[in-house]
Protein backbone atom coordinates (compact mmCIF):
# COMPACT_ATOMS: atom_id res chain seq x y z
CA UNK A 1 0.00 0.00 0.00
CA UNK A 2 1.20 3.48 -0.79
CA UNK A 3 1.07 5.74 2.23
CA UNK A 4 0.77 9.45 2.27
CA UNK A 5 0.35 12.13 4.89
CA UNK A 6 -2.50 13.63 2.89
CA UNK A 7 -5.86 11.93 3.26
CA UNK A 8 -7.34 10.56 0.08
CA UNK A 9 -10.75 11.57 1.33
CA UNK A 10 -11.89 13.62 4.32
CA UNK A 11 -14.42 10.91 5.03
CA UNK A 12 -15.80 11.98 8.41
CA UNK A 13 -16.06 15.63 7.44
CA UNK A 14 -17.95 14.73 4.28
CA UNK A 15 -20.20 12.25 6.09
CA UNK A 16 -20.66 13.49 9.68
CA UNK A 17 -23.76 11.35 10.07
CA UNK A 18 -21.58 8.24 9.90
CA UNK A 19 -19.04 9.30 12.52
CA UNK A 20 -21.52 9.71 15.40
CA UNK A 21 -23.30 6.36 15.07
CA UNK A 22 -20.03 4.48 14.62
CA UNK A 23 -18.62 6.18 17.71
CA UNK A 24 -21.83 5.36 19.62
CA UNK A 25 -21.53 1.69 18.62
CA UNK A 26 -17.92 1.62 19.77
CA UNK A 27 -18.75 3.20 23.13
CA UNK A 28 -21.74 0.91 23.71
CA UNK A 29 -19.65 -2.14 22.86
CA UNK A 30 -16.92 -1.15 25.35
CA UNK A 31 -19.42 -0.85 28.21
CA UNK A 32 -18.60 -3.24 31.04
CA UNK A 33 -15.58 -4.76 29.26
CA UNK A 34 -12.11 -4.52 30.79
CA UNK A 35 -10.46 -1.40 29.27
CA UNK A 36 -7.07 -3.10 28.88
CA UNK A 37 -8.65 -6.08 27.10
CA UNK A 38 -10.59 -3.71 24.85
CA UNK A 39 -7.39 -1.98 23.78
CA UNK A 40 -5.62 -5.28 23.09
CA UNK A 41 -8.46 -6.31 20.78
CA UNK A 42 -8.53 -2.93 19.04
CA UNK A 43 -4.78 -3.08 18.51
CA UNK A 44 -4.90 -6.63 17.15
CA UNK A 45 -7.67 -5.89 14.65
CA UNK A 46 -5.86 -2.71 13.58
CA UNK A 47 -2.67 -4.72 13.03
CA UNK A 48 -4.52 -7.22 10.86
CA UNK A 49 -6.18 -4.43 8.87
CA UNK A 50 -2.96 -2.37 8.54
CA UNK A 51 -4.61 0.73 10.02
CA UNK A 52 -1.79 2.96 11.25
CA UNK A 53 -4.18 5.63 12.51
CA UNK A 54 -6.08 3.23 14.79
CA UNK A 55 -2.95 1.32 15.78
CA UNK A 56 -1.27 4.52 16.96
CA UNK A 57 -4.36 5.62 18.89
CA UNK A 58 -5.01 2.29 20.58
CA UNK A 59 -1.37 1.64 21.53
CA UNK A 60 -1.45 5.02 23.28
CA UNK A 61 -4.77 4.15 24.95
CA UNK A 62 -3.46 0.72 25.99
CA UNK A 63 -0.53 2.33 27.76
CA UNK A 64 -2.95 4.63 29.57
CA UNK A 65 -4.99 1.56 30.56
CA UNK A 66 -1.87 0.07 32.16
CA UNK A 67 -0.73 -2.30 29.41
CA UNK A 68 2.97 -3.15 29.43
CA UNK A 69 5.28 -2.45 26.53
CA UNK A 70 6.12 -6.15 26.30
CA UNK A 71 2.48 -7.23 25.89
CA UNK A 72 1.82 -4.49 23.34
CA UNK A 73 4.98 -5.33 21.37
CA UNK A 74 4.27 -9.07 21.28
CA UNK A 75 0.54 -8.82 20.56
CA UNK A 76 1.04 -9.72 16.90
CA UNK A 77 2.47 -13.04 18.05
CA UNK A 78 0.14 -13.63 21.00
CA UNK A 79 -0.18 -17.36 20.26
CA UNK A 80 3.58 -17.87 20.51
CA UNK A 81 3.78 -15.56 23.53
CA UNK A 82 0.71 -17.14 25.11
CA UNK A 83 2.25 -17.04 28.58
CA UNK A 84 1.92 -13.26 28.54
CA UNK A 85 -1.86 -13.35 27.95
CA UNK A 86 -4.50 -14.98 30.14
CA UNK A 87 -6.69 -17.76 28.71
CA UNK A 88 -9.57 -15.25 28.66
CA UNK A 89 -7.47 -12.74 26.68
CA UNK A 90 -6.35 -15.48 24.30
CA UNK A 91 -9.97 -16.48 23.69
CA UNK A 92 -10.90 -12.86 22.95
CA UNK A 93 -7.90 -12.42 20.66
CA UNK A 94 -8.78 -15.60 18.76
CA UNK A 95 -12.34 -14.30 18.34
CA UNK A 96 -11.01 -10.94 17.14
CA UNK A 97 -8.84 -12.62 14.52
CA UNK A 98 -11.65 -14.93 13.37
CA UNK A 99 -14.14 -12.07 12.97
CA UNK A 100 -11.59 -9.73 11.38
CA UNK A 101 -10.35 -12.31 8.86
CA UNK A 102 -13.83 -13.89 8.55
CA UNK A 103 -13.56 -16.91 6.26
CA UNK A 104 -16.52 -17.94 4.10
CA UNK A 105 -17.36 -20.61 6.64
CA UNK A 106 -17.72 -17.96 9.36
CA UNK A 107 -16.26 -18.00 12.85
CA UNK A 108 -15.16 -21.58 13.63
CA UNK A 109 -17.11 -23.31 16.40
CA UNK A 110 -13.95 -23.96 18.39
CA UNK A 111 -13.11 -20.23 18.41
CA UNK A 112 -16.63 -19.26 19.47
CA UNK A 113 -16.77 -22.03 22.09
CA UNK A 114 -13.42 -20.91 23.48
CA UNK A 115 -14.76 -17.38 23.92
CA UNK A 116 -18.04 -18.69 25.38
CA UNK A 117 -16.05 -20.55 28.03
CA UNK A 118 -14.71 -17.22 29.34
CA UNK A 119 -17.44 -14.68 28.60
CA UNK A 120 -21.14 -14.40 29.35
CA UNK A 121 -23.45 -14.07 26.34
CA UNK A 122 -23.87 -10.30 26.90
CA UNK A 123 -20.10 -9.88 26.87
CA UNK A 124 -19.78 -11.92 23.68
CA UNK A 125 -22.35 -9.59 22.11
CA UNK A 126 -20.24 -6.62 23.23
CA UNK A 127 -17.06 -8.26 21.91
CA UNK A 128 -18.65 -8.95 18.53
CA UNK A 129 -19.94 -5.37 18.32
CA UNK A 130 -16.52 -4.01 19.33
CA UNK A 131 -14.73 -6.14 16.74
CA UNK A 132 -17.25 -5.11 14.09
CA UNK A 133 -16.83 -1.44 15.03
CA UNK A 134 -13.02 -1.46 14.91
CA UNK A 135 -13.08 -3.28 11.58
CA UNK A 136 -15.36 -0.54 10.24
CA UNK A 137 -13.07 2.21 11.58
CA UNK A 138 -10.02 0.42 10.16
CA UNK A 139 -11.45 -0.14 6.73
CA UNK A 140 -12.72 3.42 6.39
CA UNK A 141 -9.44 4.90 7.64
CA UNK A 142 -7.27 2.74 5.39
CA UNK A 143 -9.42 3.30 2.29
CA UNK A 144 -9.60 7.07 2.92
CA UNK A 145 -5.89 7.20 3.92
CA UNK A 146 -6.53 8.91 7.22
CA UNK A 147 -3.06 9.82 8.52
CA UNK A 148 -1.76 9.07 12.00
CA UNK A 149 -2.80 11.83 14.40
CA UNK A 150 -5.59 13.25 12.24
CA UNK A 151 -8.62 14.79 13.92
CA UNK A 152 -11.51 12.59 12.86
CA UNK A 153 -14.34 14.55 14.41
CA UNK A 154 -16.54 16.29 11.86
CA UNK A 155 -16.64 20.06 12.14
CA UNK A 156 -19.80 22.11 12.20
CA UNK A 157 -18.45 24.28 9.39
CA UNK A 158 -18.64 21.48 6.86
CA UNK A 159 -22.07 20.19 7.79
CA UNK A 160 -24.83 20.81 5.32
CA UNK A 161 -27.42 23.27 6.69
CA UNK A 162 -30.97 22.09 7.29
CA UNK A 163 -32.83 21.93 3.99
CA UNK A 164 -29.74 20.79 2.05
CA UNK A 165 -28.65 24.25 0.91
CA UNK A 166 -24.95 24.94 0.91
Amino acid sequence: MTTTETPRLRFYRLAPGIYGPLLALTRAAKKDLDPALVELLLIRASQLNHCAFCLDMHVTDARKAGETEERIALLGTWEEAAGLYSPKEQAALALTEAVTLLPRSGVPDEVYDRAAAHFEDTDIVRLLALITAINSWNRINVAARIPVGANLAPTEAVRTPVGGAS
